[in-house]
């Protein structure tokens, strides 16, 4: 059994990040992802479902939800699955902590606190498959590529593609992503995570430290997780498999249909020649199964 939980998992997640015993590590998480002037030094959970003004409005539901000591309002999401559409759920989601600043009443000089959204993703964008970039961090910019408005940032986080050794971790940032990426295959901790607040991410996520409803509820959200990932790994090998079986039936019929020309090519050469040495269209039917019109044509 393994002694670390899975990060990726609703529980482990949650247990490590959002938990009050345990901000530190939240608040120490989110500051290696900012800019050293947006560092925060403490920072309170808030609800984590937000609705819109009527009933019928749509709501969002945050894995975590927090407000900084300068009012910064942070979503962290972790997205285990691939979701076509999850930049635009990211943009929907920013949209609640922005409203919720509005004031009541009649004067409002509409200044906001920053909003930031930090998507942890278990899978990669398409659209930057081909880059090696795992880290981007999204700010409204404009014509000149300078950034406009520095109180909206998305960061998102594409775990698939950070592949450095233990070695190679040059930066706080680094050291949090190897640990979120290999902490439930770890039995021991690393020479390099050897510091005080990732110590403290250790002894919060061994699973032996848990009481017995905790393990319960770790081991559902687990089973759940292994579940959800078997499903979208069998969908993908499935698609994989009528992709090479189209991929084959389309080669087979490409051969025919270049088979089949080639053979139509020969028997218009055939009668070609049975047409200059003057036989009767009756003839050169009888020989290459070849219409009048066909004959004629030639």
């Amino acid at each position: 059994m393994p002694r670390y939980i899975n990060p990726f998992t609703d529980f482990g997640f949650k247990k490590l990040f959002g938990e009050e015993a345990h901000k530190t590590l939240l608040i120490d998480f989110l500051n290696a992802l900012l800019p050293a002037h947006r560092r925060i030094r403490e920072l309170q959970y808030t609800k984590n479902e937000a609705f819109g003004e009527t009933a019928t409005d749509r709501r969002a539901v945050f894995d975590i939800a927090c407000t900084g000591e300068n009012g910064e309002r942070f979503i962290v999401e972790l997205q285990k699955a691939k979701q076509n559409f999850f930049k635009d759920r990211s943009v929907f989601y920013a949209t609640f902590p922005i409203r919720e600043q509005a004031e009541r009443g009649d004067v409002w000089d509409f200044e906001l606190a920053a909003v930031y959204c930090i998507g942890i993703l278990d899978f990669v964008f398409d659209e930057d498959r081909d880059s090696p970039e795992y880290l981007h961090t999204v700010q409204l910019k404009n014509q000149h590529n300078r950034v406009f408005y520095d109180k909206l940032t998305f960061v998102y986080l594409e775990m698939p593609k950070f592949t450095k050794t233990e070695a190679e971790l040059a930066t706080h940032t680094d050291k949090w992503l190897y640990f979120i990426k290999h902490l439930s295959g770890l039995e021991a901790i690393p020479a390099v995570l050897q510091e005080t607040v990732f110590e403290q991410a250790f002894r919060t996520a061994e699973i032996a430290r848990f009481d017995a409803a905790e393990a319960r509820a770790y081991q559902a959200s687990l089973k759940y997780y292994r579940d959800m990932y078997n499903v979208v790994a069998t969908a993908i090998q499935e698609a994989e498999q009528r992709g090479i079986e189209q991929g084959i039936e389309q080669g087979r019929e490409k051969e025919r249909l270049e088979s089949s020309q080639r053979e139509r090519e020969k028997l218009l050469e055939v009668a070609r020649k049975l047409k200059a040495m003057n036989l009767s269209f009756v003839d050169i039917h009888a020989a290459t199964g070849l219409t009048d019109e066909e004959i004629t044509a030639l």
